[in-house]
């Protein structure tokens, strides 16, 4: 059992920021950490995740300890204090389905609801809660950051009134959200990410966190058309939008974080792969994970570089005629001649 848990631990670690990011949503990125209150997710700074580093050791990625308990642990222990499991096959069942490994036992949980709330059947069920987009505030909020091509898209839905709570122990509130369904290569939904809305201003929700997924994410993401030779791929719904304004006919996938980023899982077809990562270490470090890839399994990765942080902050500032010139210098000839078509002003 031990090789199994350390070969677990191990596979956790290189997603480590995913992985803080499911289970710890009320948590952020504060360097090279992500800081929590508390295994059970509760709001605060008290425990740290390192999340890059070496294999093994006392700097290694995945290793977390809370400064106010002592308690100390890898990422499987951390799973294993949050979820409250304590039998290993339920722990094994679990980080593997985090990863996306194949279930190597038929041991169910007794009584499991069919839909948790961090469930794919719970993101499925509220995400058919939500309607289309166009003439609401979620359109609003997306337009106000400067998208300007289309919004409609099957993955992208509206919900008006979203229980949302800072921690546990909080009272629910309502507010108007904009729900993004993640699906895998066949279309499937497995997770969703919310991003709730200020009910007044076309901006995010003055909360905590205003953006949480639940769900299976790790190498699937949301999906903006089918991808065969050719695909784009960004962090965020905002940054790959802003994208589809100027390069409409390229498909493109939103992975929602730099961790995300780095393990989609990517056609075997694929020729070229564009990354518009945000200009961070976070980003840096997607970027050189999915070359490495590119390098092993034979397709091109190049990076789209951004002026102001990532393409939508570009997209704001330097307005469409000046991204799109910025973008022509950054693909391959062919793939401008085929993406890259100017917009009818007659």
């Amino acid at each position: 059992m031990s090789g199994q848990a350390g070969d677990l631990a191990r596979r956790l670690a290189r997603h480590a920021e995913a992985v803080c990011r499911h289970y710890l949503c009320n948590g952020r990125r504060e360097g090279n950490y992500w800081r929590v209150g508390n295994v059970r997710n509760t709001p605060g700074r008290s425990l740290y995740v390192r999340l890059a580093g070496p294999d093994g050791g006392s700097g290694a990625a995945g290793r977390w300890t809370d400064g106010a308990t002592d308690q100390y642990g890898d990422l499987l222990d951390l799973i294993a204090l949050s979820q409250g499991i304590s039998c290993w096959q339920e722990l094994r069942t679990e980080a593997s389905r985090f990863l996306g490994l194949p279930q190597v036992t038929r041991h169910r949980r007794p009584r499991e609801p069919s839909a948790r709330r961090d469930s794919e059947a719970a993101a499925r069920r509220l995400f058919r809660a939500g309607r289309p987009i166009a003439g609401t505030p979620a359109e609003a909020y997306l337009r106000a950051r400067g998208i300007t091509g289309a919004i409609d898209w099957s993955c992208l839905r509206f919900h008006p009134a979203l229980w949302y709570r800072a921690d546990p122990e909080a009272p629910r509130e309502s507010w108007p959200a904009l729900l993004a369904a993640v699906t895998d290569d066949a279309g499937r939904i497995t997770g969703l990410q919310r991003t709730w809305l200020d009910r007044t201003r076309p901006v995010k929700a003055p909360l905590i966190s205003p953006r949480r997924a639940l769900g299976r994410l790790l190498g699937q993401g949301v999906r903006f058309g089918i991808a065969s030779d050719v695909l784009a791929a960004g962090e965020g719904i905002e940054t790959v939008l802003a994208l589809k304004s100027v390069l409409p006919a390229m498909p493109m996938i939103a992975a929602l974080s730099a961790g995300h980023l780095a393990a989609l899982q990517l056609p075997a077809t694929l020729i070229r792969l564009y990354v518009a990562r945000d200009r961070d270490a976070a980003g840096r470090m997607a970027l050189r994970r999915l070359q490495s890839r590119g390098q092993e399994m034979g397709f091109e990765v190049r990076a789209l570089q951004s002026v102001h942080g990532d393409i939508n902050a570009d997209l704001g500032r330097l307005g469409p005629a000046v991204l799109r010139r910025r973008l022509a210098d950054q693909l391959d000839p062919a793939d401008a001649r085929r993406f890259l078509v100017e917009p009818n002003t007659g």
